[in-house]
């Protein structure tokens, strides 16, 4: 009972053999699976993924390494499609300041106005967050976030970090690089996330775990990080994937 909570399947790595990724992912234990629609280009897909299949949800939402292409249209289009019966979030929407195609005060009026959006409607948000981590805890704290919380997207910070970030209503969830070898900080917060508050996820087709790391990501391999966070838990993989799963559910409002 395995939920992937973060995955991007209809990204072009995947035009060759997609029906076949998720079936790997149903064979491995996946039941549930969150698609992230995050600009003009991959919104449509990712509608359209979950359309077709009852199991996969979709997120709306516009990544700030994007911010700068966003026009007010499109902010009208992502509301409009978070009445769709499968859209669970608005996401994925943050910081990036690790690429510099958009300016930083571009990308902070967009996530303000996301996070405005989804207070308007009360609907989680999913966090983008690379090299940014005091402006999107200030950011999310001004705009007000806990009212709607949601998830701190593949968590990279500190547990000073991921404190704040459950004091303000926020999930935790954690993918690929929490197997790695040389990953301590990763696995020292995932020891001390409430359980209640812990997700797991891909982030395919990138961020693959070990043993696959340098290779394509898949949502399959969600059950290689529940085997690491059920062993850094001291619980089982069966123990640790319902306890996610059902964490999706209650956040996310999956069947």
């Amino acid at each position: 009972m395995l939920t992937d909570s973060h995955t991007h399947l209809n990204a072009e790595q995947f035009n060759e053999d997609q029906d076949e990724v998720i079936q790997r992912a149903l064979d491995a234990g996946v039941t549930r699976i969150v698609n992230v629609g995050f600009n003009r280009e991959t919104i449509p897909g990712s509608i359209a993924l979950a359309e077709r299949y009852d199991f996969i949800y979709s997120t709306v939402g516009w990544h700030p390494v994007d911010a700068i292409d966003m026009t007010p249209d499109d902010l009208v289009m992502i509301e409009d499609l978070c009445k769709h019966e499968k859209v669970v979030a608005i996401g994925e929407i943050g910081l990036d300041y690790y690429w510099d195609k958009s300016p930083k005060e571009v990308q902070q009026r967009v996530f303000r106005e996301q996070i405005r959006l989804a207070r308007k409607l009360n609907m989680p948000i999913v966090i983008h967050n690379r090299d940014a981590h005091q402006d999107i805890l200030n950011i999310l704290k001004e705009e007000k976030a806990a009212e709607v919380g949601g998830i701190m997207h593949c968590f990279s910070g500190s547990w000073e970090t991921a404190k704040q970030c459950l004091d303000m209503n926020f999930h935790i969830s954690f993918g690929g690089p929490v197997t790695f070898k040389n990953a301590k900080q990763p696995k020292e917060v995932l020891a001390q996330v409430p359980l209640d508050r812990l997700l797991i996820e891909t982030d395919a087709p990138y961020l693959t775990p070990h043993p696959f790391r340098g290779k394509r990501n898949e949502s399959a391999y969600v059950r290689l990080v529940a085997e690491t966070a059920a062993e850094i838990r001291g619980i089982t993989l069966e123990e640790l994937a319902e306890i996610t799963t059902n964490n999706a559910i209650r956040l996310l409002g999956l069947k």
